[in-house]
């Protein structure tokens, strides 16, 4: 049998997180105090997978190749194959251009801003006894015409995907997960652009299944987690900390009340503060005179006081400075938020890197 592999999808640009992803790309984007790509890499070795190619574009290519060289696992550093993609013209696209370090290999496609509940282990042990040839996953959605959807036969085999329906024939979106085998390639040789320009996995994966190749459908059953938008990063945010956070206070802590379930890191100053977990508080960051509240990550070296934050993430060296209350708000690196005087109850902010806000 050929040697699993992953391949990330890093690229794209982001146009629904403007103004973040004007200045970086939206796989970044911290939850937790962990850039969300982090997640889908941990993901896909615990699925015992450590080759691992990643689509990169030319506008942030080299802050993914950046952040990944830091990025451990079990205290073991990871070699990345990186793969430029000039332009995003679709999934297929994406795999075609990838072929080079694919090989015959089945693989494991996941875009990487998208996370879901219970990894892909179990998945890609199902892939091969069943010995299927694509192995797609779905997931029940409210408003089905805002992704592609798949129609299922009574055995849970595809009989075909339709790309963003006016009139959905089903609700089950297609979850930014795939599993292929190296027939995939042959499918998208014969696809031709779609009137976004674009080569689309859904076109692939419905000629595999017109081929007659065995192409079957994984309906999750917990969490999916598609973090394009503010309120999904969010969300996804209260999510990882609900799960994965466990208390652990490391900084000093002057005069300050920890409530719950916070991890504060060794170099992090606490003065006269209260922190209400789940939360967590990041390197060299200072909290004085303020309330954190949960459901919040503050990043590195973050400066906040006289003010209360809470369900938001902060991302690294901004600074809040007597804002009062600050809910539901994405802050983007090295912003600078003020204000003179109590004017309102809570402020939500969506602001990106270096941005100012000062609120007289």
């Amino acid at each position: 049998m050929q040697r699993t592999k992953a391949l990330i999808l890093s690229g794209g640009k982001g146009t629904r997180l403007r103004p973040f992803t004007y200045t970086f790309t939206k796989q970044l984007i911290p939850v937790a105090n962990r850039p969300i790509l982090y997640f889908v890499i941990d993901d896909i070795l615990q699925a015992g997978i450590e080759d691992i190619g990643v689509i990169i574009a030319p506008e942030t290519g080299e802050e993914v190749r950046r952040v990944l060289a830091e990025y451990t696992f079990d205290n073991k550093k990871i070699d990345f194959n990186f793969i430029l993609q000039e332009k995003p013209l679709g999934l297929a696209h994406a795999v075609k251009i990838a072929q080079d370090f694919l090989g015959k290999s089945p693989f494991v496609m996941f875009l990487g801003d998208n996370l879901i509940e219970d990894g892909i282990s179990s998945y890609v042990d199902k892939f091969f006894s069943e010995e299927l040839d694509a192995l797609i996953f779905l997931k029940e959605v409210e408003d089905p015409t805002r992704f592609g959807v798949a129609v299922l036969d009574e055995c849970g085999n595809v009989k075909k995907l339709v790309e963003k329906p006016k009139n959905p024939p089903s609700n089950l979106a297609l979850v930014g997960v795939y599993i292929f085998s190296e027939k995939i390639h042959d499918a998208i040789k014969l696809i031709k652009p779609s009137w976004r320009g674009e080569l689309e996995i859904t076109d692939a994966i419905d000629t595999m299944v017109s081929k007659g190749n065995f192409v079957k459908a994984q309906v999750l059953e917990g969490w999916w987690l598609d973090t394009g938008k503010k309120d999904d990063i969010l969300e996804a945010n209260r999510i990882v900390l609900d799960e994965k956070i466990k208390r652990e206070i490391l900084g000093e802590n002057l005069h300050s009340k920890i409530i719950g379930r916070v991890q504060i890191a060794k170099t992090a100053r606490i003065e006269r503060s209260e922190i209400r977990g789940p939360a967590v508080i990041g390197g060299e960051a200072v909290i004085i005179d303020s309330f954190i509240g949960p459901y919040t990550s503050i990043g590195d070296r973050c400066y906040i006081e006289k003010s209360e934050i809470e369900h938001s993430v902060i991302l690294e060296e901004s600074k809040i400075f007597g804002v009062g209350r600050i809910d539901a708000s994405l802050i983007g690196r090295r912003a600078y938020i003020s204000k003179e005087e109590e004017l309102v109850k809570a402020y939500r902010f969506f602001i990106g890197d270096d941005a100012q806000v000062e609120v007289c």
